[in-house]
């Protein structure tokens, strides 16, 4: 697994999952502490964080199906949408391979019968699986999924 120092970095790496699956993929910036989402005690025109540092948040879209969309933290994190289905924490580093185990087929929805209840279950390396609840309906791609 490469470790990815920045969220410039990350979107590299986004750029090249989506050329070797042949998605479309647009990007958006947010630089600075004014602009990203978690610095909401930032004051207006308020750039830098405290320490100086410019904080880069980026949120990107990729073509196809499922659709999917990616929002970058400056800590290191990411939020990755999946048909709606929010999978919130997921470390910088996992963002390619959450990604590759969706494209290459990898990724599930598992099925609970009781009490009733979908989990959408994606593998990562180091024998790791992301588990995430689904609340709502199943899109059609998350129903081919499920087992």
């Amino acid at each position: 697994m490469t470790h990815l120092p920045s969220t410039e970095a990350a979107v590299t790496a986004l750029r090249a999952i989506a050329a070797e699956y042949a998605r479309e993929i647009e990007v958006t910036h947010d630089i600075g502490a004014d602009q990203t989402s978690r610095r909401t005690s930032a004051g207006v025109g308020v750039a830098a964080d405290p320490d100086g540092s410019l904080p880069h948040e980026a949120y990107a879209e990729l073509g196809g199906r499922p659709s999917v969309s990616v929002r970058l933290y400056p800590d290191d994190d990411a939020l990755i949408t999946v048909d709606g289905v929010e999978c919130p924490d997921v470390d910088r580093d996992d963002v390619p391979a959450f990604l590759r185990s969706l494209y290459d087929g990898h990724a599930w929805v598992k099925v609970r019968r009781f009490p009733p209840g979908y989990f959408l279950m994606v593998p990562l390396p180091r024998d790791r699986v992301h588990k995430e609840y689904i609340l709502g309906r199943l899109s059609p791609w998350l129903s081919r999924n499920a087992r």
